[in-house]
């Protein structure tokens, strides 16, 4: 038996079939840092208009979790993507230095600043941790396969940053956005500073609650407010809280003016009592503190309790009552006691009455040595204290336990209070900023479209922006007051840019060591404000320090700002509201929004959970194309579902694709471009379609990218390779790619389109699979460029002409005959009627159209069934054992092939055994080895 091997053209190629990405991505990412491939990328990209996504700077404190994989893995898949679709799309990464957690973890190694160390070295310690954590993160981002400017990217520390986000305070301050009050602030005991919004999250918190009587100072002047001497007993108000703690600064009543209250008759500690509550919660009081109602004494609208006065209940203080508009009928009483010191709602009614804050507390949260009963005392645990005494005192009502929502610091995770404080303010009102803001929301493009509501809703409700901190670690607010009126100098704008031109040279030392009097007369009469600026404002006027400085950027506003959806009250919002203040335009043109990571099951992940993975865990296991291809194909609108499982079952998705490729190299050995590819018009007709419908897959990927459907873009490159490749078009070529001369027509026009299709593959892989498209890239014939990654989508392919027959809706059809053979001949197969599709023979049984469809084909049908034989017969004369199909107008019957199979090609055909010099061949081969070679002209 003569061995016909040597005479086939077999798959050959050194591009592994196993990824082995744990062990080969160091290394590719070690060929990246030595050949410049980022530094090409800019190179090849100069005179391409600029597509600029800027980055949204993570903190630069802590080990990376799969949520930062999320992030910078999708804003990479934008850039890259964007560079092949013929941008010049910079990336320059970045990092928020400044703030509370650096301070707090510097504070556990050296002391505190002012104590244990001088606030100039602790400040030198925060910016070389800082550092230190950067270069953590930084290589753990590299390892992702994300290219960008990562020598030189953005850090909030940089002496030039801190010195433009100086200036840009002072440009916020020049526009008049900028004002100083003394009102409630978030406030964090533990961190001993302000907040702002974007700080706050809310957690579930377990709260003492109690409905405490406040006595009328002349029951008779309100009883004649109200028009009823009706009962008995003292006259008291009753107020329900859920802070006992703020009760030592109750400095009033506040009563809705248009609600209806009732006096009502009770009992409480045996003797009688008259009751003022809001009649819509007469029940839920009752039902809450236990009392009787005996009789309704009287009923009244608010209005009438206007400046009544009440007594405190434990201290000899005059308490008025106020009308507020905050007051509602959601819980409690209908009597709302109110502290200046300690609501934003309280601060705003006292207020307008000319009642001020006293300042009880001090920054950690502890009642200063005038308030008396409980100087010393910290505001966590002073609850029961307060509460002893106002039942000492006969006033207590009910008090009990809730669990409810409450605002917590989102760094420290420990409940916030709020604190009238002399802070900075970005004024939502003064200049109208919140208007602006809002008509900016609406020339962005939201992806998703949702997150445009979920801004409105939040900018819409904003407060004034407290931008000013208590820290050490921290950008300073370079203000200089008067020592008497606390105005801002006349030349507050001399006085900034002097300041930053030093800042830029030392850093932020250089404010605390700046010389007043090198730039005003009268420095005497002066003082440096001692804040720091909230990180917020360092990140979101990076569009000013960053965005419209930095050489490879330099364009305002940005393309897009991409970050989770916690940041739509986050940078988001800080960047767009500084943006405004100071350009009157949003600083970005589109906004997306990702979700958060969480298991199967949809739990948050967590290491104490036994559900968190880290990311490098993910590299040594998966490798980082793994988890990119993750990335990609999870929908990322919403909460992206993470687990080892569901790497395991994209571990296949990848080795699909991998595949697919391998595949397609392996069988251009031996091809090289310029000498053995063939025009369009010599193409074979289903080579034609390859190329077609390479070029179609191609315009839906562009698009698809284009409007960061992601998900959607995998979907489509897993179909074309599993269904339009591997199901179809590579299915039915193998045989003359194996069995055809090497330099036939037949080989050589496949071949032609199969260099084709993954010259453009390989690009499509790229953005998401970027480790695996640069391994590729090399195994390509004729490559004359060093990455793939300097390219733009592949522009070698060609569209059927318009009054071609075999055209792309020809080959759908010719497609779904395929499908409709395979299954008959699987179901064949199962039942042991034939074994391999070669040793069945198939005829098709066809309505009048498909015929003559496939009629066409001529003898080449059977290469499009891959069976050794295909007739085609008039459906009328379907016998009862052909088998439908899901094809309208085909049916099929199998029989196996009782003819003698060719030694090579493994056809079963009648002239096996007709070449006396090759015995063992069909006529078809006999031609191929022998002679001038096989004519396809379709298939």
């Amino acid at each position: 038996m003569t061995d016909y091997k040597a005479t086939l053209n077999l798959p050959q190629t050194d591009f592994p079939m196993r990824g082995d990405l744990a062990k080969r991505e160091p290394v590719m990412l070690a060929n990246w840092e030595t050949n410049g491939i980022y530094q090409q990328i800019r190179a090849a990209s100069l005179g391409r208009p600029k597509f600029i996504l800027h980055d949204g700077p993570p903190y630069a404190n802590g080990p990376l979790h799969i949520g930062h994989a999320v992030n910078k893995i999708l804003k990479d898949i934008i850039v890259k993507s964007k560079g092949f679709n013929g941008y010049d799309a910079p990336y320059v990464p970045g990092w928020d230095c400044h703030g509370l957690p650096i301070e707090h973890k510097v504070e556990t190694m050296i002391g505190r600043a002012g104590d244990k160390v001088d606030f100039k070295t602790f400040r030198a310690k925060c910016r070389e941790y800082a550092h230190s954590q950067i270069d953590v993160q930084r290589a753990g981002f590299q390892r992702m396969g994300v290219f960008g400017s990562w020598e030189q990217p953005y850090l909030t520390m940089n002496f030039q940053t801190e010195a433009d986000i100086i200036r840009a305070l002072g440009k916020i301050a020049a526009s008049g956005h900028l004002v100083r009050g003394f009102k409630p602030v978030y406030w964090s005991v533990v961190g001993g500073s302000a907040l702002a919004e974007a700080e706050v999250e809310y957690h579930d918190k377990v709260s003492f609650n109690v409905d405490v009587a406040y006595g009328a100072r002349d029951d008779s002047k309100v009883l004649a407010a109200i028009g009823s001497s009706a009962g008995e007993g003292p006259v008291q108000a009753v107020i329900w809280t859920t802070t006992p703690w703020t009760l030592p600064s109750s400095l009033a009543i506040s009563v809705g003016a248009e609600l209806d209250y009732v006096l009502v008759q009770s009992t409480h500690q045996d003797q009688p009592v008259r009751l003022i509550v809001a009649e819509a919660l007469l029940e839920s009081f009752l039902a809450r503190t236990g009392l009787v109602e005996s009789a309704i004494l009287a009923h009244f609208p608010g209005t009438v309790l206007e400046q009544q006065v009440f007594t405190h209940p434990f201290y000899d203080r005059d308490i008025p009552v106020l009308l507020g508009d905050h007051v509602t009928l959601d819980a409690g009483t209908g009597c709302v006691h109110t502290a200046p010191d300690h609501g934003v709602e309280d601060f705003v009614v006292c207020g307008r009455y000319g009642i001020e804050t006293i300042n009880p507390l001090d920054d950690k949260g502890v009642f200063r040595a005038n308030v008396e009963h409980f100087a010393g005392e910290h505001v966590y645990k002073v609850d029961p204290k307060v509460i002893a005494l106002v039942k000492e005192r006969g006033q207590l009502l009910s008090e009990g336990k809730l669990t409810h929502s409450y605002a917590h610091c989102w760094r420290t995770k420990t409940p916030l209070i709020y604190r009238a404080t002399p802070q900075w303010f970005i004024s939502m009102d003064a200049q109208g900023l919140q208007e602006q803001a809002m008509s900016a929301i609406k020339g962005v493009r939201w992806v998703p479209a949702w997150g445009q509501n979920r801004i409105e809703a939040m900018v819409g409700q904003s407060p004034d922006w407290c931008i000013s901190r208590q820290r050490t670690w921290g950008t300073p607010i370079t203000f200089v007051v008067h020592k008497e009126t606390g105005l801002l100098h006349p030349q507050l704008q001399e006085i900034i840019e002097a300041v930053a031109l030093a800042v830029e040279q030392s850093g932020m030392d250089a404010w605390y060591d700046f010389d007043l009097s090198s730039v005003i007369d009268d420095a005497d009469q002066y003082e440096k404000t001692q804040d720091t600026l909230d990180v917020w404002f360092d990140s979101g006027v990076s569009h000013y320090s960053v965005l419209s400085k930095r050489e490879e950027l330099a364009q305002y506003p940005a393309d897009m700002y991409l970050e989770g959806s916690d940041q739509h009250r986050g940078w988001f919002q800080s960047s767009l509201k500084t943006a405004v203040a100071m350009n009157g335009s949003a600083p970005y043109k589109q906004v997306l929004t990702h979700g958060f990571v969480v298991d199967e099951k949809g739990y948050k992940m967590s290491k104490s959970l036994g559900n968190g993975m880290e990311p490098q865990e993910v590299f040594n296991q998966f490798g980082a194309d793994v988890l990119r291809l993750w990335v990609a194909s999870t929908d990322y609108s919403g909460d992206m579902a993470f687990s080892k499982a569901i790497l395991t079952r994209t571990s296949d998705s990848y080795r699909r694709i991998r595949n697919t490729a391998r595949f397609l190299v392996s069988n251009l050995n031996g091809f090289e471009p310029a000498r053995d590819a063939l025009g369009v018009d010599d193409l074979l007709a289903l080579d034609r379609w390859a190329i077609d419908r390479t070029l179609s897959v191609q315009t839906e990927l562009a698009h698809l990218y284009d409007n960061y459907q992601f998900v959607q873009v995998v979907q489509k490159i897993h179909h074309f390779c599993a269904l339009d490749m591997g199901g179809f078009y590579l299915d039915i070529i193998k045989d003359r790619l194996y069995t055809a001369q090497e330099n036939s027509l037949a080989r050589r026009s496949a071949q032609t389109a199969m260099y084709h299709v993954l010259q453009a593959m390989v690009r499509w892989i790229a953005p998401i699979l970027s480790f695996t498209a640069d391994e590729l890239w090399p195994y390509i014939p004729g490559q004359d460029k060093t990455t793939v990654f300097t390219e733009t989508w592949y522009p070698g392919l060609s569209a059927f002409a318009a009054d071609e027959t075999m055209n792309s809706d020809y080959w759908a059809i010719v497609q779904q005959v395929k499908d409709g053979v395979n299954g008959v001949l699987e179901q064949a197969r199962n039942e042991a009627k034939v074994g391999g599709s070669l040793t069945a023979e198939v005829t098709l049984y066809c309505d009048a159209e498909l015929h003559a469809t496939l009629l066409q084909l001529g003898d080449e049908l059977r290469f499009v069934t891959l069976t050794s034989a295909a007739t085609l017969a008039d459906l009328a004369t379907t016998p009862s054992d052909a088998m439908p199909t899901e094809l309208t107008g085909l049916k099929v019957s199998v029989v196996k092939s009782t003819l003698t199979k060719c030694g090579r090609c493994w056809h079963q055909t009648e002239d096996v055994g007709n070449h006396a010099a090759h015995p063992e061949l069909c006529g078809r081969c006999v031609e191929n080895v022998s002679a001038a070679g096989e004519q396809r002209h379709f298939a």
